[in-house]
């Protein structure tokens, strides 16, 4: 008994000491609280993956011939598709049109890459695409 009646008061003691730990108090029928909100951004959110030229916020035109040729198969002559440039698919329409319109006004060949473009920097590599195809 005596040592129920020692650990009794020790229990009562955490208790309030918890209560003191709190910033939440009630006042009568009010309940305040003292803690500050924060918001702060999620730091395990993932970031928004964007395509090279929404980054850059370049836009693509038909008289920018040495851009237009990175998303041309410097062989062949054909468009990348979106999963290689990875581009959004807003760019990637734009971006295919604009060759068009290249290859129309005579500004691009339409089946090879001039030859003073092919020692451009690579914006992405067609060997590794971001989704695999049937081709690989």
């Amino acid at each position: 008994m005596s040592t129920i009646n020692l650990i009794r008061p020790l229990f009562s003691s955490f208790r309030r000491s918890t209560i003191t730990l709190s910033s939440k108090y009630s006042t009568g029928s009010k309940t305040v609280d003292n803690d500050p909100v924060v918001d702060i951004e999620n730091p395990f959110e993932k970031e928004k993956p964007q395509c090279i030229l929404c980054k850059t916020k370049i836009v693509p035109n038909y008289k920018n011939v040495q851009l237009l040729s990175q998303f041309q198969s410097p062989y062949t002559g054909r468009i990348y598709g979106k999963h290689i440039t990875g581009l959004c698919k807003y760019q990637q329409e734009k971006v295919e049109k604009e060759i068009v319109k290249a290859q129309n006004a005579g500004l691009m060949a339409s089946y090879l890459k001039d030859p003073q473009f092919f020692k451009d920097p690579k914006l992405f590599d067609p060997d590794k695409p971001l989704r695999p195809h049937r081709f690989e």
